[in-house]
């Protein structure tokens, strides 16, 4: 049989291809925007067939209806990183979370920490080859589905194709549903005034020739901006939005000066409008990879100058980062913040960035305190911790002491919450502030 057979004899439809999970499999599904909405839709109106299946992944950017009340005998959800279609539920204990770093997760499926029974994942339609590509999301995807009992494809006709390790064959396929729905779009968010200083910042710590790192949101947004001045800047990220399109079109992104993958943008999985998805869609510039590999702080650092950015919910005055929850409130997760921490860090002439706005709660609440709220993770540990931005400066804590980072943050501190951190660090360290 030629491939075009072998994936016509694998055609079900998506109840079909549903009802083949069974009561207690564990089941991954594709991340954030290449989730496969039309089997996860299948898969809940099956839930009278199923009893405790384990339903596993990481941002969810979908109904996520599997974790709605009265669920909980045929769904349990487990989180690598809480959405916001499974928060209520993780923090209501109908669902739980497992802290990881994001480039293990790969390792959890395929060293037994997690066994895959089923992995329900969306993916391109088939090239002239019969491979189909993993697109928006590649990252753990790709390796569940090399190591799943049964693989469940959504192949979707709008799914860009993306290069790299980002393939499989139809014949590793072992049911097929034809789909034709738009990717998840992710609208730019707005950017203000104080996210347009912090971008200021950052990018002047950015040199001709660096190789970036971005989140997703307002500050790495504004970040893009104010690069335009810049030469020859690569990508070795996670992630990427539409920001960077617009800044490879302005060549200002070349990747030419990039020691690892030079000419390529490397990432692990995609967030944004049909305009990024346009742009990776058989583009060679832009090549997928597993997180294993993508995220690995050894693979991070052989990028020269290597800049990360990230943001967090509070930092206290010892460096110490929180970036998921709000004290015992679980609102997120480690993601990549310390794969790419610590890469950049290894990397020669590499820095990381940790850029906040100084408040939250429009204002009523300062980011920078005296101590991390009560019960709240330190996601990275004030060891690894460099530069912090706000809207008010850059505050550099690598080789600084408890007293010399304490003074630098408040200094950087929204100026209504500066007088009650300067009190706690008159009192901590028995001396005046300087």
């Amino acid at each position: 049989m030629n491939w075009k057979e072998i994936y016509k004899s694998k055609l079900v439809s998506a109840e079909e291809a549903v009802s083949k999970i069974k009561s207690n499999d564990r089941v991954v599904l594709s991340h954030a925007v290449g989730e496969p909405s039309v089997l996860i839709d299948a898969m809940v109106k099956n839930k009278d067939n199923y009893e405790n299946v384990e339903i596993v992944h990481m941002v969810a950017m979908g109904k996520g209806e599997y974790t709605n009340e009265g669920m909980e005998k045929h769904f349990i959800h487990n989180s690598l990183f809480v959405g916001a279609s499974t928060r209520k539920a993780v923090n209501s204990a109908r669902a739980d979370y497992t802290p990881c770093f994001f480039y293990e997760v790969p390792r959890l499926f395929k060293e037994g920490y997690m066994p895959v029974d089923v992995a329900l994942v969306q993916l391109s339609r088939p090239d002239a080859h019969g491979f189909c590509s993993f697109g928006v999301s590649n990252d753990y995807s790709k390796p569940a589905a090399d190591c799943a009992k049964l693989i469940i494809a959504e192949v979707n006709e709008n799914m860009p194709r993306t290069m790299g390790d980002s393939f499989i064959h139809v014949s590793d396929i072992d049911y097929i549903v034809e789909t034709s729905h738009p990717i998840i779009e992710l609208k730019p968010p707005k950017i203000g005034d104080v996210e347009k200083s912090i971008g200021r910042y950052c990018a002047s710590l950015i040199e001709d020739g660096s190789t970036l790192q971005l989140g997703i949101g307002a500050i790495p947004d504004a970040v893009l901006l104010f690069l335009k001045d810049k030469k020859d800047l690569g990508i070795h990220s996670e992630m990427i939005s539409d920001g960077v399109v617009d800044l490879v079109d302005a060549g200002v992104i070349t990747n030419k000066k990039k020691t690892l993958h030079p000419g390529k943008i490397v990432v692990t999985f995609l967030m944004g409008t049909k305009k990024l998805y346009d742009f990776v869609n058989d583009n060679p510039m832009v090549e997928a990879y597993p997180v294993s590999y993508v995220n690995d702080p050894t693979v991070i650092m052989k990028n020269y100058k290597m800049v990360s950015i990230n943001s967090c919910v509070q930092v206290d005055l010892m460096g110490q980062i929180c970036s998921e929850s709000i004290g015992l409130k679980q609102i997120s997760g480690v993601g990549g913040q310390i794969d790419f921490i610590r890469g950049a860090s290894m990397a020669k002439d590499g820095k990381s960035i940790i850029a906040i706005p100084s408040t939250a709660a429009k204002g009523k609440v300062s980011r920078i305190v005296p101590l991390l709220d009560e019960g709240a993770a330190v996601t990275t540990s004030r060891n690894d911790v460099d530069y912090v931005i706000t809207e008010y400066g850059i505050a550099r804590l690598k080789g600084k002491t408890l007293k010399q980072r304490a003074c630098e943050l408040i200094n950087i501190a929204h100026p209504d919450f500066r007088e009650e951190l300067i009190k706690e660090y008159e009192i901590r360290f028995n001396c005046k502030f300087l």
